[in-house]
């Protein structure tokens, strides 16, 4: 009896642990696709989808200052899907364009709240020489919520490393002053 209780309880664990990874395994994959989202959005000037990727109070920290609430990060944003619109000739049938890509997710979730650290670049084929080019890079530093099971930037720190925003140290990527 003192076995079969024990056996019982080794896999118990086992389906519980199993259970709890799969969880956390869910909502990886989701913030990873959250961030994959914002940014194919952005590049097509998608404002709603961009929206959508945000808690209604979210903040968003950037080189432009920082916005709290939706309607000031989609007025924000706005420029992105303008742009490109002014940006394509009439009757063009190719323009130029940038592009933004999210690698190297650390994602630590803890119930229905989430902290990300993520690179960014963007490249371009809008140069006069028709090639692909590096425009800016950065990192992002997220603080997510689950909301109706879905997950939502609450607060979105965007560092872009090529303009006034950069420093010398970044502690949110583990960084540390080389001159203390």
């Amino acid at each position: 009896m003192k076995h079969s209780l024990l056996l019982l309880g080794a896999v118990l664990a086992c389906v519980m642990s199993a259970t709890t990874l799969a969880g956390y395994a869910d909502d990886r994959a989701e913030i990873e696709n959250l961030s994959n989202r914002y940014m194919i959005a952005v590049d097509s000037g998608d404002m709603d989808s961009v929206m959508a990727t945000w808690t209604t109070d979210g903040t968003l920290v950037w080189a432009d200052g920082v916005e709290h609430g939706k309607e000031a990060i989609r007025k924000a944003m706005a420029g992105f899907s303008q742009a490109r619109a002014k940006s394509i000739p009439e009757g063009a049938t190719s323009w130029p364009r940038s592009r933004h890509f999210i690698l190297n997710h650390v994602i630590d979730v803890q119930g229905n709240t989430a902290k990300t650290l993520a690179y960014w670049f963007e490249i371009t084929n809008n140069t006069p020489q028709k090639d692909v080019q590096l425009v800016y890079f950065g990192h992002y530093e997220d603080e997510l919520v689950k909301q109706n099971g879905h997950w939502l930037f609450k607060v979105r720190k965007v560092y872009n490393e090529s303009l006034s925003n950069r420093a010398l140290v970044y502690p949110g990527l583990g960084e540390k002053n080389p001159h203390k």
